[in-house]
């Protein structure tokens, strides 16, 4: 793949504006956090639905859509919030556990009559759709819970009075955002550099040597710069960056396949040289679940 000077132009302008967006949403402070999680969850969600009709030739009810939409946001919220000391979300970032189940009862009940009920829409478009779940909603929930949230601690012992101090921490998203974008750029370059052996058919234009160059670069450059800017330990920045990267290129490689079953380029057009929100976001779908999992269990 010949490196194409105007086209590395165009992404990599793309690339610093939203980097930009992106910090400042992750580093500023919680509502601003919350808003931009909210705009790429719905964005993802919309262009998935698009991608799902295509598949499967089929057209889904405005309805519809808005009920996933509504049932996946309280999903984010109630994973990613419960950390977070946002006062108008109480009733549903709290433990209240007769709001929250009643809550979720009602959402399971509606998923079931759409599965079962709607003969119009094709069984595989359905469960497709309840995928999207688990694929856009639980993983955006997962990276707002990667921000530690709030600690709880213990302010006079004699008294045990308890208090809430506020330690909204945004290192390890960032972190991961860091990885991708490092592993994206450096993989382009090396792949249109010396790439020559096509690294899967879902994706032509990826390298093993892109793939291969991105990936060390990425870990390279976190593991460093991790333990300088976050003071988190090399090791712990390098596992962070080698799953990002890995599980960063299955959710592109995954978004690829589902573009290419649609029969559509990008799954958008939102930003120049990048797509739609999938497009750019689809490795962070993936690589989230997997970094939370050795954050929560191993870290």
């Amino acid at each position: 793949m010949a490196f194409n000077w105007k086209t590395f132009q165009t992404r990599a302008l793309t690339a610093v504006i939203f980097a930009a967006v992106m910090l400042v949403g992750l580093l500023w402070n919680q509502w601003n956090f919350l808003i931009l999680f909210s705009i790429i969850h719905f964005g993802c969600w919309w262009e998935y639905f698009k991608l799902v009709e295509k598949i499967y030739t089929t057209e889904i009810d405005n309805v519809i859509k808005y009920f996933f939409l509504i049932c996946g946001f309280m999903l984010m919220l109630v994973i990613g919030l419960h950390h977070m000391s946002f006062d108008f979300l109480i009733i549903i970032s709290s433990y209240n556990i007769s709001v929250k189940w009643l809550m979720w009862l009602g959402s399971f009940l509606l998923i079931l009559i759409f599965l079962f009920q709607n003969k119009i829409i094709p069984a595989k478009a359905k469960w497709m759709c309840l995928a999207g779940l688990a694929y856009i909603s639980l993983s955006w929930g997962l990276m707002m819970d990667l921000t530690n949230g709030i600690k709880y601690e213990i302010r006079d012992k004699s008294q045990f009075e308890i208090f809430i101090q506020d330690s909204f921490q945004t290192y390890i998203p960032v972190i991961i955002v860091a990885s991708i974008w490092i592993n994206d750029t450096m993989a382009y370059i090396v792949g249109s550099l010396i790439g020559k052996t096509p690294f899967s058919k879902i994706s032509p234009r990826k390298t093993w040597e892109g793939t291969i160059g991105g990936a060390v670069l990425a870990v390279a450059i976190i593991g460093i710069g991790g333990y300088y800017i976050f003071s988190i330990s090399v090791i712990n920045a390098i596992v962070i960056a080698i799953l990002s990267s890995i599980f960063g290129t299955l959710g592109d490689l995954l978004e690829s396949k589902l573009k290419r079953m649609a029969g559509v380029k990008d799954s958008g057009s939102i930003m120049p040289g990048h797509g739609g929100f999938l497009d750019r976001f689809d490795s962070l779908l993936l690589a989230t679940p997997a970094v939370w999992l050795y954050v929560y269990f191993l870290l």
